[in-house]
């Protein structure tokens, strides 16, 4: 087995790619208001993602102030369209900031204020390259099922904390968040028509690649 990394080199790997100032300004905000956005890591890891899938539309659950969303745009193709859901309309009007800062115009970001599990629905299928979501853990499965409606073949869900401050992998831990995202977990390893891996950056990143488009019943 391999040796476990340290601490150090954690660091050094998620510090890989630096962040600028747009970013920084960002996660100020996300402080302010006591929102936890990404790590750079993750940040860096979705940028990456929607890069290699040459995204044009992604889904984002979970606005904050802008850190992912900012990470995401900049590996999207230029003339692709994020559309952001969050239930904090402040949080939302302070990741508008971000997005100007970034110099991204309006017409590439839609932002939806309201509970994920409302607005998913009304979503267009089979539409998206990529699904990003970081809402509430409680209702990551519930996402999970909406995502692999919302994903083109090919396209790819993500999931954040999805080692969940260590619980995750601590069988003694059975409070809601961590069992749910256990659970996931499961379904994602489990299900036919999915690629899984998960990523030890930030928290945890838990992607899948949907490798084909469910029948029809």
């Amino acid at each position: 087995m391999t040796t476990p990394i340290t601490a150090a080199s954690w660091t050094y790997a998620e510090e890989f790619v630096p962040e600028d100032e747009v970013l920084q300004g960002a996660r100020a905000r996300a402080e302010e208001v006591g929102v936890a956005p990404v790590g750079r890591g993750s940040g860096a890891a979705l940028c990456f993602l929607a890069s290699v899938l040459d995204a044009r539309a992604v889904v984002e659950i979970g606005t904050g102030t802008g850190v992912s969303g900012v990470w995401l745009l900049r590996g999207m193709r230029s003339d692709g369209i994020l559309t952001t859901v969050d239930i904090e309309a402040e949080h939302q009007r302070l990741a508008r900031q971000s997005f100007t800062d970034a110099g991204v115009t309006h017409q590439r970001v839609r932002t939806i204020a309201g509970s994920a599990l409302d607005v998913l629905p009304r979503l267009t299928d089979g539409h998206y390259d990529l699904v990003f979501c970081d809402g509430d853990k409680r209702e990551y499965t519930a996402y999970l099922t909406e995502a692999l409606r919302l994903l083109r073949p090919g396209g790819v869900v993500v999931f954040d904390n999805a080692l969940w401050h260590d619980r995750v992998a601590d069988p003694a831990r059975r409070d809601e968040e961590t069992v749910a995202i256990r659970e996931l977990g499961r379904q994602v390893v489990e299900h036919p028509g999915l690629v899984p891996v998960l990523l030890p950056v930030g928290d945890g990143l838990l992607a899948a690649k949907k490798e084909w488009a469910p029948e029809p019943e």
